[in-house]
């Protein structure tokens, strides 16, 4: 049995020998044993072991310790380590005894005094280059065992490596918040090196929860209940004397979320439904926020209903609201590692805070015309939100259709001009004001406008002065205002004053009785000097004055006409055909000159507009043919003399058509054409000449040559027996003139020679009044066939002969003999 038990446990119960084994016992319980006697009648009483055994195996000296190493090796020390044996003799270890040898000499020496249990020793006080070997041997109750092998022989010298750094970690370690985490390696060198721990380039310093352990070969840095602050880049240096080697970890310490940012904003309020927006959390926990999780929870209840857990926004809209209850919202974020604590609003109550635009007032209509408007409106209360725009609309005021002006935006200005009216129309027009809500109603219709240019009071009229005068009149003459006010003008105010008096006086009643911009001020009294002033008067009013420079003596005057050509009188005029000739100069003389315009000493063509006002003259022809260039003059005669300019005009147009056109040597395949120029070449060089033939039997004219410049051309490739007709015409830079064709069509065939003589004529019969005659053919035909034969008779004696007939055959029969 078991010493600590009472129950006897039987061993074996046919034992006939006085020993026995006892197998399946425990190494180092203890235990007892009884054994009885036993023979036919029974069993006899049990003899006991007076004190308990300890199982255990035998004995001995321990066997001798493995991996004897030599770990470093300087001038005057060694460092060596080892393992324990396999086997420790069944005893504890007491102890190790190292020994060494000095290479020559045959004894070992032990280097241990004291009693040492480490497996690891450094020898010291050696002396540099001498060479060694070690052993090394256990020591347990019993003795000392037998030693280790021996190392290699060691020679005392200082021995160097640079770094060597194996790290168990990668670049990057993802440790959630709590957990423990370490970073090892192993390291070698010679001399051995320093180990560095560094975070984000800051030296690593032990704490409660930062243990960094170091060994000659291996290094550790452990973190015990990691927090987010541990994140950072770590980095480990391993240097000495020969250089050094850096590894390196990023360490990310995840966690979920801190709650995002506060306070819940209330972007948008509205009866059923609400926009809120946060920020997001400080800390996102090492990771990406995935999603973000709104709840609402009405404030007279305890109950929190989910709104979405799906959006990565920071804002979202909550639907689904009663209007006038009073709510909170509640949002979580999310990343991979949890869910963050709640944000918690503050109560709002379901109701609208914003809506669209009230409608703007009456809108004003300025700065009417014929195709526009102006429309201006007051900005009305935006409803809350911000005006993103405004939409005006017309329509005609019989129409019931309202029409956007634009489909562009209309913003920030509060007007708008208004394009595309029609003239005449009359048009009223709509705003309504939009923001991110929507649009709200239309303002009420401006009063309606017709579309039309304004009427305003003219400008004064241009340049004023007199041009003539005599011993009671002055001769005004001005030119029109350069604004009419958009109306017509009815006519012109003359006024004059005597020049020292205050009053002005009015030389006619009425506009409208002086509608021709010159006037003739009479009345006056000979010698006096006079101011003039003319105003111009339209359905507005009458325009400011416009006063003559100068004031005017009345008195009778004679001055010679006087000419000054403008620039289209300066030189030789060209005129493209089609275009409006202008010829004009300023005259002046007192009294004004007779104008008498005249083109190569004639009058000038009933199409040409002369005009003459009281400073000038001006010809014009419209739709210019060649027929009106040539030498124009204009004359101005007065009673003190004459004076008379010339300039040439020359009208650009098409030439005419080429002249005597002719058709010779007349072939089966070709004929020669030639002509002569136009007569008139339209005022520019001739360039080319257009030839054109046609067939008689066919309409369409082609062309044979369109760039040739000389007047005659070889026409080629005609077919045998067929009729052409022949046109050309010629063409200058202005365009081509008109064809002239050949008189009659030629064909196309071989010059034509008059036949031979017929042969052989000889009488077949005669009559008293008749004769019958035959012959054969001419050896030749000419080149055509023979059409009839030509009898003559003639009597003996006389000179002439005389014609019979024509006849087709070769016989005839001649009567009346």
């Amino acid at each position: 049995r078991e010493a600590d038990r009472r129950a006897w446990t039987p061993v074996s119960y046919t034992v006939t020998r006085q020993n026995a084994t006892v197998q399946g016992l425990t190494e180092g319980k203890a235990y007892f044993f009884r054994i009885a006697a036993e023979n036919l009648i029974g069993m006899g009483p049990f003899t006991e072991t007076t004190k308990e055994i300890v199982i255990r195996d035998p004995i001995t000296v321990p066997d001798r310790p493995e991996d004897l190493e030599v770990k470093a090796v300087t001038k005057n020390s060694v460092t060596l380590t080892w393992n324990p044996p396999k086997y420790n003799g069944g005893s504890d270890i007491t102890m190790y005894v190292l020994e060494s040898r000095l290479i020559g000499k045959d004894k070992f020496h032990k280097v241990t005094k004291e009693k040492m249990l480490d497996r690891k020793f450094t020898v010291e006080g050696l002396k540099e280059g001498d060479t060694y070997e070690y052993r090394v041997s256990a020591c347990n109750i019993v003795g000392q065992g037998k030693p280790s092998f021996c190392t290699k022989p060691i020679t005392c010298k200082d021995e160097i490596a640079p770094p060597t750094l194996d790290l168990d970690f990668r670049d990057k370690l993802i440790v959630r918040v709590g957990e423990a985490f370490s970073l090892t390696g192993r390291y070698s060198g010679k001399p051995a090196p320093k180990v560095t721990w560094l975070k984000d380039d800051i030296v690593v310093k032990e704490d409660d929860r930062i243990k960094i352990k170091t060994t000659p070969t291996t290094l550790c840095l452990g973190i015990l209940k990691s927090v987010r602050e541990d994140t950072g880049k770590y980095c480990v240096t391993v240097e000495n004397s020969t250089g050094s080697r850096k590894g390196f970890c990023q360490v990310n310490v995840v966690d979920r979320p801190s709650p995002p940012v506060g306070p819940v904003i209330f972007d948008e309020v509205y009866k059923d439904h609400m926009v809120v927006s946060w920020k997001p959390p400080l800390d996102d926990g090492g990771s990406e926020i995935t999603n973000y999780i709104i709840e609402k929870k009405d404030t007279h209840k305890d109950l929190w209903m989910p709104v979405t857990s799906a959006t990565v926004k920071t804002t979202c809209k909550v639907p689904k609201l009663l209007e006038g209850r009073e709510y909170q919202i509640r949002i979580y974020a999310e990343n991979l590692y949890g869910i963050s604590d709640p944000l918690i609003s503050d109560e709002m109550k379901a109701k609208d805070r914003f809506r669209v635009p009230d409608a703007p007032e009456q809108p004003v209509i300025k700065d009417v015309t014929k195709d526009s408007a102006v429309v201006v409106w007051n900005k009305p209360y935006d409803g809350g939100k911000p005006i993103t725009n405004y939409i005006v609309e017309k329509k005609e005021t019989m129409a019931t259709r309202w029409v956007r002006v634009t489909k562009d935006p209309i913003f920030p200005g509060t007007k708008f001009k208004v394009p595309d009216l029609l003239e005449g129309c009359e048009y009223e027009f709509r705003v309504s004001a939009e923001n991110e809500i929507g649009v709200g109603d239309p303002s009420p219709p401006s009063k309606p406008i017709f579309a039309r240019d304004p009427i305003a009071k003219p400008s004064p009229p241009v340049n004023p002065e007199a041009v003539d005068k005599t011993k009671n009149s002055v001769d005004l003459s001005w030119q029109p205002p350069r604004h009419d006010g958009n109306s017509k003008i009815i006519g012109y105010l003359i006024e004059y004053q005597k020049v020292g008096d205050e009053e002005w006086k009015q030389a006619n009643l009425t506009a409208d009785s002086c509608p021709e911009t010159k006037y003739r001020v009479t009345g006056l009294t000979e010698g006096l000097t006079y101011k003039f002033r003319v105003k111009a008067v339209n359905a507005a009013g009458e325009s400011d004055p416009a006063h003559v420079h100068d004031p005017v003596e009345v008195k009778d005057r004679l001055e010679p006409p006087e000419l000054i050509l403008d620039a289209n009188m300066a030189r030789e005029q060209h005129v493209k055909a089609g275009d409006t000739l202008r010829l004009s100069a300023v005259i002046k003389g007192v009294p004004f000159p007779k104008v008498t315009w005249k083109k190569e000493d004639h009058e000038v063509s009933p199409k040409a507009d002369i005009e003459v006002t009281g400073v000038g003259s001006k010809l014009e022809i419209r739709n210019t043919v060649h027929e009106d260039g040539g030498m124009y003059s204009l004359t101005v005669e007065n009673p003190a003399g004459s004076k008379t300019v010339s300039v040439k005009v020359v009208v650009l147009d098409k030439p005419g058509p080429p002249r005597n056109l002719k058709v010779s040597d007349v072939r089966s395949d070709s004929c020669y054409l030639t002509w002569m120029e136009p007569e008139d070449d339209g005022g520019s060089v001739i360039t080319n000449y257009v030839v054109e033939r046609k067939d008689v039997a066919s309409a369409q004219w082609v062309a044979i040559s369109s760039s040739s410049k000389k007047r005659s051309h070889m026409a080629k490739y005609l077919m045998e027996g067929t009729q052409y007709q022949f046109r050309v015409a010629a063409e200058n830079q202005f365009g081509r003139g008109p064809y002239v064709e050949t008189l009659k069509p030629i064909k196309a065939i071989d010059p034509l020679h008059p036949p031979g003589p017929p042969k052989n004529l000889h009488h077949v019969d005669v009559d008293k009044t008749e004769v019958s005659l035959a012959w054969n053919r001419p050896d030749r035909d000419g080149g055509a066939e023979i059409t009839g034969y030509l009898v003559e008779y003639q009597e003996d004696g006389a000179d002439e002969w005389t014609k019979f007939q024509t006849v087709p055959m070769l016989d005839c029969v001649v009567t009346g003999l």
